[in-house]
């Protein structure tokens, strides 16, 4: 291992252990450029989603109490997003992902920019099973088709009036259980070989030492700050998604 691809997958790993320690998403986005520059696509993938499931467990720990306090909230976006992956990766061979990541670059722009420089923020506060099922099953195909799961739960999280340990409650562990099934698929198809070992023996100390700085930000944050954190990200993972695609 040259001593550049030491650099890059150590910095890869501070920018997707801290934005994930910060916010509980968005590793992938922040990450994923640094480990290409080094690393095939695949070996890259495999380590970005590792590194998300790593980072994503400290994450839950800090929620731990709001988890069980509401379980059922969780339950309505994961369980349609489980029934939602097979969808998506069946839909690869009918649908042009590049097409379909223009199209949530699109809606993450417009999203992000109009509501990070409004004064008032929406504040959604009734129950609504409904949609956060939908959401839940959207985000389960595009995390399948297109491995961008995050966008839907967080731009609709974002605009609840709930504490930011709720949001998180949400966000987190809904992340952690994607990327783990993600990670299984790439295993079972022998994405994590020796070489791609090793660099997680390089990427993974980064990624949990930045994590635990992400936490220690998130603790100072007020609720209103955190939301308003998750639009802007919106907005950034958009602009990233979008320039990533055409260059």
């Amino acid at each position: 291992m040259t001593s550049q691809e030491m650099t890059f997958l150590i910095i890869g790993g501070l920018a997707g252990g801290f934005i994930n320690g910060l916010a509980g998403f968005g590793t992938s986005l922040f990450a994923l450029g640094f480990f290409l520059t080094v690393v095939p696509a695949v070996e890259a993938v495999a380590i970005t989603v590792a590194i998300s499931v790593v980072s994503g467990l400290q994450g839950l720990w800090i929620v731990r109490h709001s988890l069980t306090q509401n379980p059922r909230r969780l339950a309505r976006f994961l369980f349609p997003a489980i029934l939602g992956i097979p969808l998506g990766v069946a839909s690869l061979k009918q649908i042009d992902v590049s097409v379909l990541k223009y199209l949530i670059a699109f809606f993450l722009i417009l999203y992000g920019g109009f509501f990070t420089f409004r004064r008032n923020l929406p504040k959604i506060d009734r129950p609504t099973p409904f949609i956060d099922c939908t959401i839940g099953f959207c985000a389960g195909i595009l995390g399948g088709a297109a491995s961008l799961s995050g966008a839907l739960p967080t731009m609709w999280c974002s605009m609840r009036a709930w504490p930011k340990y709720e949001t998180r409650a949400v966000l987190q562990p809904f992340n952690v259980a994607v990327l783990a099934l993600t990670a299984l698929v790439l295993a079972w198809g022998g994405a994590y070989h020796q070489r791609t070992l090793l660099q997680l023996c390089v990427a993974i100390p980064s990624a949990i030492l930045a994590a635990q700085v992400g936490i220690i930000v998130f603790r100072r944050l007020t609720d209103d700050v955190f939301r308003r954190l998750l639009i802007a990200i919106c907005l950034i993972s958009g602009t990233v998604l979008l320039l990533r695609e055409l260059l």
